[in-house]
């Protein structure tokens, strides 16, 4: 066994390495998602031979206790497996800095609790992510705190068939922050960066983008649901560039986690953030105030909009760019109200 990681060049056999914004990362087709299946803890094994014994009630917990006992025994034996791997260097990263094996076994199994019990997430529309190759999924950003990345990204693994990992583009204040940015890299995001996201797209990942940045997530509780403006269309460039689809993804929930209505600016530039939120909770009760509101969520993925019909000229044309992302919003946007139409508490959906 080796004592150290070994290093996937993203970019295939025969194939030069596609240079972007540095010279250490490349890239080329994903990781297979199942590898690590192959390699799982004694401990998983036998815990698995047991709960294949046992009824199916039994397994899943006819009560929240049972529920609460198979997840800390998926946690454990999850964890268990992950470190074995760690001690003998049985894992991978590729040149962006992915690791798979953290992110399957430390990262979104941490996330799911708050998917599957506290924001109770439902997901649509799942079936409009294509099963291989390069996607783009665009989304609407809310919440103070950018938690509704994070929840689509356990929506798609665990919900699509495929378990594709979703690769985040994100601001460049989440990869300066110590310990988050080297989390969100092992993760598998990179920056929102032409270079980075047209590399990911050509290789055949999934992709994310947020185009409201910190207008969205920032924006007062007042005008929730209302999407900012998207930028001026990179991310429509990047997808027409790459020629692969973009799927529109409409979140609900995220608005009332941490309702903002107000803002301490000197504050926020004194400690060099975009915003210093005031919430009916924070800061007035301290960390307390720091735990999200249970509110009911529905990711929606929609139909899926197609780039590889437009030429190479198109993809810097203002007028075209401007066109398909208003598309691309509009769609978003009725999606939204759509959903909050159906949707009869803030809390109980």
């Amino acid at each position: 066994m080796n004592d150290v990681a070994k290093v996937i060049p993203l970019h295939g056999p025969g194939r030069p390495p596609v240079h972007g914004r540095t010279t250490n990362r490349h890239s080329s087709g994903p990781v297979d998602r199942r590898r690590f299946r192959e390699h799982e803890a004694p401990a998983a094994a036998e815990a698995t031979e047991e709960s294949d014994e046992q009824p199916a009630a039994e397994q899943h917990g006819g009560s929240p206790v049972d529920s609460l006992r198979s997840l800390v025994i998926e946690q454990v034996t999850g964890v268990a497996g992950y470190l074995r791997r760690r001690i003998t260097g049985d894992y991978e990263v590729d040149e962006f800095g992915y690791d798979q094996d953290f992110a399957d076994s430390v990262f979104l199994p941490a996330l799911r609790p708050l998917f599957e019990k506290w924001f109770r997430v439902e997901t649509r529309g799942v079936e409009n992510i294509p099963m291989h190759g390069g996607a783009l999924v665009v989304a609407n950003h809310a919440g103070v705190v950018p938690i509704d990345a994070l929840m689509t990204s356990v929506a798609v693994h665990d919900h699509h068939p495929e378990h594709r990992a979703l690769r985040m583009l994100a601001a460049d204040l989440a990869f300066e922050m110590p310990v988050i940015g080297n989390i969100a890299r092992k993760a598998g995001h990179t920056l929102a960066c032409h270079p980075d996201a047209e590399r990911l797209l050509r290789s055949g990942e999934l992709a994310a983008v947020f185009p409201e940045g910190y207008k969205g997530i920032g924006k007062p509780f007042s005008e929730r649901y209302k999407l900012q403006r998207f930028g001026r269309g990179g991310f429509v460039c990047a997808a027409m560039r790459a020629g692969v689809p973009i799927i529109p993804c409409s979140i609900v929930g995220s608005e009332e986690i941490y309702p903002k209505i107000g803002d301490i600016t000197p504050l926020a530039r004194l400690l060099d953030m975009p915003y210093f939120p005031v919430t009916p909770l924070f800061p007035h009760l301290g960390p307390l105030g720091l735990v999200p509101l249970p509110s009911k969520w529905y990711i929606e993925f929609g139909t899926p909009i197609v780039t590889d019909t437009y030429d190479a000229a198109e993809a810097d044309d203002p007028m075209v760019l401007f066109e398909v992302t208003d598309h691309v919003r509009e769609t978003i946007q009725q999606t939204l109200y759509r959903l909050l139409a159906q949707r009869r508490n803030v809390f109980m959906g």
